[in-house]
């Protein structure tokens, strides 16, 4: 199986003496992200995200299906990862490595496990029909901290989405097209973030937002899963040197500062989005008959 490219012994001494002198190599202070870009696809449901050299694009589609036996009242809601050695190097198609493996399991738990998406309103007969929402992720390019990037990629195209309208009359069930009805958004309950902190030393240092020559440096990590009001969905720290409980306290009270701050730049964009996309809509509609 193809690895990664070990950092050299030069790097790797430059590195970690530079972060004991309080210094990142690329100039950022420690608690600092790289630049976070956002931009929406043509369609619904695209979203593309830019996290320094880290690139992510999340596609959300949506099918009527049958529910699952023993979740008759609910709707199906999947999240399918794809590594490709476009990305890098070390992964290969159709063999997930760990870093494929964590990426959709943490992503699981923090987005679909908390129950932001409401299931329940994807039910259209129950027992017999219902949506499929399925969000494909797929990594374009790999400069580290995947998890936070794909986080924000996938809450980002669940809530840019819209599924088509629907309408039944006795037992027939008819889907309407973008043409016949507007397209509906999600129900969506609350929207959480992955904050990944990296810990060097013997713990007693720690950045935000590695980049991946800092990440094969670094003796453990933690991801930090919550939304802007605060409310913890998951923490997870997979191994890997100990970390004082006073450094996670402290660490999760800068996790909720830059949540709010995705919040914010998320609603920001759906907002510039959703201005563009009315420019021949109900404003233009009322406009044109003031001006009549």
């Amino acid at each position: 199986m193809p690895r990664e490219a070990e950092p050299s012994f030069n790097e790797r001494t430059f590195v970690l003496q530079a972060l004991q002198e309080g210094l990142r190599v690329d100039g950022r202070a420690f608690d600092q992200y790289r630049k976070l870009q956002l931009k929406f696809g043509d369609q619904y449901g695209v979203a593309d995200v830019a996290l320094g050299k880290t690139r992510i694009l999340a596609k959300v589609s949506a099918e009527v299906t049958t529910p699952y036996t023993d979740r008759p009242f609910d709707g199906i809601f999947t999240i399918t990862t794809e590594l490709s050695p476009m990305a890098s190097p070390a992964f290969e198609v159709n063999r997930p490595t760990e870093t494929e493996v964590l990426l959709s399991r943490l992503i699981e738990k923090t987005v679909r496990r908390s129950n932001a998406l409401d299931t329940e309103s994807l039910c259209l007969v129950a027992g017999q029909k219902c949506w499929s929402i399925r969000v494909d992720l797929h990594v374009l390019s790999h400069d580290g901290n995947l998890l936070d990037g794909s986080c924000f990629a996938v809450v980002a195209a669940l809530r840019h989405f819209r599924k088509p309208d629907t309408s039944m009359e006795g037992e027939i069930l008819t889907v309407y097209t973008s043409a016949e009805r507007e397209p509906v958004p999600l129900s969506w309950l609350h929207s959480p973030f992955c904050v990944t902190f990296s810990f060097y030393g013997d713990g007693e240092i720690t950045l935000l937002d590695a980049n991946l020559l800092e990440e094969q440096l670094r003796v453990s990590s933690c991801t930090i899963s919550l939304n802007k009001h605060g409310e913890i969905c998951q923490i997870a720290k997979l191994g890997g040197t100990p970390v004082e409980a006073a450094t996670l306290v402290q660490c999760t009270s800068v996790a909720l500062n830059k949540v709010k701050e995705f919040s914010a730049l998320l609603e920001e964009k759906l907002a510039e989005d959703s201005k563009r996309r009315d420019k021949g809509g109900l404003l233009a509609e009322l406009s044109a008959e003031n001006e009549r």
